[in-house]
């Protein structure tokens, strides 16, 4: 059986886009006849991220990393972060003229700015050269692909997520709050920009689902607000399904896999447009992308939410792993193809 091993600074107990991504890719890609396994932080000591406690680095040594490396006899090895890790099979790599592939999954400069006063220009710069070697730099939607190669980056392709059908959908639960129930999950930090919907003058419940260092400040700030902390699997399934639109307040995710958890379960989307809920959704009849938030919550309680449901079924983890096996797999260098040189060519934004 093939083996691609991607190396990962972001994994359990963290829960976020990140990880269940990689796993989603892992147990669909064994489908294909493909094995990915991982290099993580659980072979290592591990310290709390500076202000960000809940996130905890890895402090990798590189004798230990060529030892895993070398154990794994991977056919393929894919970088999915730009952590200590990340920049130690990097080395590895580099050191041993072995190709490579990476992934761009966050938007590190905002979200380095949003703590602290370094210039986001300088993230950038140290993002393009982490992936400048890599034979794939794969990213999420055709937006997000063109900004990184205006931006500098080579050799981009598309790699988009997928929504687990069986887990997400509609069903009967009721939540015991006044309706309409607006919801957003995710991680409950600065970045996701959480506090644009909790100040919006709504009608019904405003329901939030994750943790994160912002929660305490953001409970006592907005006590009619309704937190629920963390939820997984069937239990979180059962609040998309308890809700009535789904809220993304975020301008910084790269995709949003909470999205299509979300679209699966019947749930309209109310979103500013940036990058991720505009390539998602696109011109989709699933949701209302407003730079006005509380327009676009009103306006989406009229969408169906079946048309919800029949979106989501298209996005599969089948096709997703399928994408990242081939780029992971393929490794020469790579030119823009497909829907991302049509969305090159034909949006001017990016046309130089």
């Amino acid at each position: 059986m093939t083996h691609i091993l991607v190396a990962t600074d972001a994994w359990h107990p963290q829960v976020n886009g990140v990880v269940r991504t990689l796993i989603a890719t892992a147990e669909a890609a064994r489908g294909l006849g493909v094995e990915v396994s991982f290099l993580t932080p659980q072979s290592f000591r591990t310290f709390a991220m500076p202000s960000y406690p809940d996130l905890r680095l890895a402090l990798p040594l590189p004798g230990k990393i060529a030892q895993l490396i070398e154990a794994a006899k991977p056919d393929s090895i894919h970088i999915a972060t730009e952590g200590p890790i990340g920049l130690l099979v990097r080395r590895y790599c580099r050191n041993r003229d072995l190709p490579f592939t990476t992934s761009f999954h966050t938007r590190f400069p905002e979200y380095v700015s949003a703590r602290s006063p370094i210039p986001e220009s300088w993230v950038w710069r140290a993002l393009r050269a982490f992936h400048r070697p890599s034979r794939a730099v794969m990213a999420a939607t055709p937006a997000l692909a063109a900004e990184l190669r205006m931006r500098g980056f080579r050799n981009v392709v598309l790699w988009s997520r997928g929504v687990d059908t069986s887990v997400f959908h509609p069903r009967s639960v009721d939540l015991c709050l006044p309706t309409p129930v607006f919801l957003s999950v995710g991680r409950v930090a600065v970045e996701k920009n959480l506090e644009a919907f909790l100040d919006l003058d709504l009608p019904g419940t405003k329901l939030v689902v994750g943790d994160g260092p912002a929660r305490m400040a953001l409970e006592r700030k907005y006590p009619d607000a309704v937190f629920l902390g963390a939820r997984h699997g069937e239990e979180l399934a059962g609040i998309y399904a308890a809700a009535d639109i789904f809220v993304f307040p975020s301008k910084t995710d790269t995709f949003g896999l909470v999205l299509l958890e979300a679209l699966a379960s019947g749930l309209p989307v109310a979103a500013f447009p940036v990058t991720g809920p505009r390539d998602v959704i696109g011109s989709a009849p699933v949701g209302v992308l407003n730079e006005d938030l509380r327009t676009a919550c009103l306006e989406v309680l009229q969408i169906s939410r079946e048309e919800c449901v029949e979106f989501a079924a298209a996005h599969t983890w089948q096709a997703s792993a399928r994408a990242f096996v081939d780029h992971a797999l393929n490794l020469r260098l790579m030119q823009p193809e497909g829907e991302l040189a049509e969305f090159v060519a034909e949006d001017p934004h990016f046309a130089a």
